[in-house]
């Protein structure tokens, strides 16, 4: 009986070292837990991450408050809600064999993806008019490289015809940490942008060009950010001149980051 009784204290205190070691394990995975966003005129937003383990539960801010929901840790849904009409969108995406297929905003647009063998992404964007009906927005090819979004090609379907618009947006990167890339499932939602690459966007080069007959217009944009890191080489300051606000506007925005 005291042998037995001695078993059984080894395997409890082993049982409990390997559950110890599990939740240290999950602890040490760094994980974004606030953002603060300060303008030039000095106003500022705070948002506040929260987790279940390193899923995404919500995102809280003073104008939105997003709401995520996962199926076998995958991102499948996500809810939006406007404080400042309390109007939510709710959006929701499908995958096949682990990769993104579709993303529905219901009753808004629909972006449809396929995955090519060269690694690429081809998509298309809808926006759903009433009874349902699907009108193609725009058409595009994403590009990665070292698990970062390095181009997007994008050409427009509602222009009129003998006129086509086009548009190439290019990511240059760092080589630190996404703040946003140990969250689980996060990097697979594509309609996320150059926000679910592995390494943080430092130059964003958007060229605009419109083609009637015989007449080419191209215009070129650059937008820069400038980061501070910790000693884990993962940004606790953002600083942009350019940032792209909601209301469409573009200024300096200060980001920090805490963990």
């Amino acid at each position: 009986m005291k042998k037995t009784k001695n078993i059984f204290l080894v395997l409890s205190i082993f049982v409990m070292t390997l559950c110890s070691c599990s939740n240290d394990n999950d602890d040490s995975v760094k994980l974004l837990k606030k953002v603060v966003e300060t303008s030039a005129q000095g106003t500022s937003e705070t948002m506040l991450f929260a987790y279940n383990g390193t899923e995404i539960v919500r995102i809280d801010g003073a104008q939105k408050r997003t709401d995520f929901t996962y199926t076998d840790g995958l991102i499948t849904k996500t809810v939006v809600l406007n404080k400042t009409n309390q109007q939510s969108e709710t959006i929701e995406y499908s995958y096949l064999e682990g990769k993104l297929v579709e993303v529905e905003s219901l009753g808004n647009f629909r972006i449809k993806y396929s995955h090519n063998s060269d690694k690429t992404v081809s998509y298309q964007k809808f926006t759903i008019g009433s009874g349902n009906q699907e009108v193609k927005e725009f058409h595009g090819i994403l590009y990665f490289e070292n698990e970062n979004l390095i181009k997007e090609e994008r050409v427009l379907d509602t222009t009129p015809v003998g006129i086509t618009s086009s548009e190439s947006i290019t990511f240059d990167y760092d080589a630190k940490n996404n703040p946003l890339f140990n969250i689980l499932g996060y990097k697979k939602l594509l309609d996320y942008m150059e926000t679910i690459s592995s390494n943080n966007s430092l130059i964003n080069t958007v060229i605009a060009t419109t083609t009637n007959g015989d007449q080419v217009l191209s215009l070129a944009n650059f937008y820069k950010s400038s980061f501070k890191y910790d000693s884990e080489n993962y940004p606790t300051e953002q600083v942009s001149e350019t940032a792209l606000f909601a209301n469409g506007n573009r200024g300096y925005l200060k980001t920090q980051y805490f963990y």
